[in-house]
C-alpha cells in the first residue's frame, strides 16, 4: 500500500513498554480521542517511540506541549491484527516483527508505523523499498 505524507503533532518516549503505558494516557488526554487517528511510529535505529494524530486547522501543537512532524509517505507492508485490550497490545511487537521478516529488507529511513483503526484493531505498518 501506498501511503502519502501526513503533518503530525506528536509525544516522543523511549521504545519500551512502561515507557509507552505512560505515553499513551497523557497524549490521549491532550489530544482527545473523538474524531482523531490514532497512529505510533517507532524509531528502531534511535529506540524511540511516538504516539501522533494528524494536525487539524484548529490544533496548537505548541500550546499542548508536543512537537510536530511527519508521518512519512511510501510503501508499506500492511498486516491487521484485532482483539481485545490489553491482550490486543501484547501482540503488537510479535506481529511487527513478524512482518518485518516478510517485508525485508524493509527501509530502515522510515519508522515502523500503528494505526489504531479501533479500539480492537491495530494496522502495523513495515516501510518497504
Amino acid at each position: 500500500m501506498r501511503k502519502a505524507d501526513v503533518p503530525v503533532m506528536l509525544d516522543r518516549t523511549r521504545d519500551e513498554v512502561a515507557a509507552i503505558q505512560r505515553l499513551w494516557p497523557r497524549f490521549e488526554e491532550l489530544v482527545g480521542l473523538r474524531g482523531r487517528k490514532m497512529y505510533a511510529m517507532v524509531d528502531t535505529q534511535a529506540g524511540t517511540y511516538a504516539a501522533c494524530t494528524p494536525v487539524r486547522e484548529d490544533d496548537d501543537p505548541g500550546r499542548l506541549g508536543l512537537d510536530t512532524g511527519t508521518l512519512p509517505g511510501g510503501w508499506y507492508l500492511r498486516a491487521l491484527i484485532a482483539g481485545d485490550p490489553p491482550a490486543l497490545y501484547a501482540r503488537i511487537a510479535p506481529a511487527m516483527q513478524a512482518l518485518t521478516r516478510l517485508a525485508l529488507p524493509a527501509d530502515p529511513g522510515r519508522p515502523l508505523v500503528e494505526y489504531y483503526r479501533r479500539h480492537d484493531e491495530i494496522e502495523l505498518w513495515v516501510p518497504v523499498p
